[in-house]
């Protein structure tokens, strides 16, 4: 019997699998296809402070190896998601919940954390430091150490609860983020966010999205994502949460030997809404196939001699 239990800066959570933020929502339409307490836990919408209707239409299109989205972090925004979501994800799951949180000033993430201090099912803030600074002329706090580090401070003091920093991959070295992150006192790494990216139509000969730009997600960013999560692991001594691209049992397994001790799932969810079911039936025999009875054996496993 494989035991699949992983631990997240003190949170236990049965398996690994954990379906990604902006992919899942806040787990109303997936409830209705499969048990959501079959999952180690899930990362809900992405929620800023004030409720967004998103960027102008169309906001997706599909690429060769993923898709790109350019959603614009739509949402309720916080004090809705506390009056209305979390009383009905307590009664569609009973493990722990990921909180992921957005901001578009310090002030912003840190009172969005303290909000979320009176929800017990909430065991973890992943805070994505991807959204721009509407202070420093719209630089995504993410793209800089100094930044990154700031919104941990502000998140840190706003809360008692563990702290992952969501980094995005469109910075020179993502391992200084993670280590400006864990200085400034980040319980945890999740990385990588969406790859910049974006396509043309031939006809319009316009861009396909309205935004122009959007997010690449899917497996066309698995290496990418596979060598970040490597390299943060070097970098720091924090638990990591990998994702990017992964799609099947045996990319999970693949990046926790990079150094994830958790995976969420993102745009396998989209293209098939069993993915995280059917991946976390699979991570058994993918175990006994590596000859490891514990799955979180595998965490940083190619890293040893």
């Amino acid at each position: 019997m494989v035991d699949l239990s992983v631990s997240l800066a003190g949170v236990s959570l049965k398996n690994p699998v954990i379906p990604a933020s902006g992919t899942f929502g806040y787990g109303r339409e997936y409830a209705e296809l499969y048990d959501l307490n079959i999952l180690g836990s899930f990362s809900w919408k992405g929620t800023t402070g004030e409720p967004r209707l998103g960027n102008p239409q169309p906001r997706i299109a599909e690429t060769e190896g993923g898709m790109l989205n350019a959603v614009g972090l739509q949402n309720p925004g916080i004090d809705a998601v506390v009056a209305e979501e979390v009383p009905h994800i307590a009664q569609l799951f009973q493990g722990p919940v990921i909180a992921n949180i957005g901001g578009f000033s310090l002030e912003e993430y840190a009172d969005n954390c303290r909000k979320l201090e009176g929800c017990p099912q909430v065991a973890i803030l992943e805070v994505n430091i991807s959204c721009p600074n509407v202070h420093a002329g719209g630089q995504n706090f993410g793209s800089d150490p100094k930044s990154a580090a700031a919104v941990t401070r502000a998140v840190k003091a706003a809360t008692k609860k563990p702290v992952f920093m969501k980094l995005s991959p469109n910075v020179t070295d993502i391992a200084d983020i993670a280590r400006a992150c864990a200085d400034a006192g980040a319980d945890g790494i999740c990385l990588i966010n969406t790859l910049l990216g974006m396509r043309i139509d031939l006809k319009t000969r316009r861009p396909l999205l309205a935004n122009r730009t959007g997010g690449l997600s899917g497996p066309a960013v698995f290496p990418v994502a596979v060598r970040m999560v490597w390299d943060v692991y070097e970098a720091v001594r924090l638990p990591i949460i990998g994702c990017g691209g992964v799609s099947s049992a045996r990319d999970v397994c693949e990046m926790m030997l990079a150094g994830a001790s958790a995976v969420e799932i993102g745009a396998a969810n989209l293209r098939d809404p069993y993915a995280c079911k059917t991946i976390i039936e699979g991570l058994p025999a993918v175990c006994a196939q590596l000859g490891v009875s514990k799955i979180s054996e595998l965490t940083g496993g190619a890293h040893h001699d």
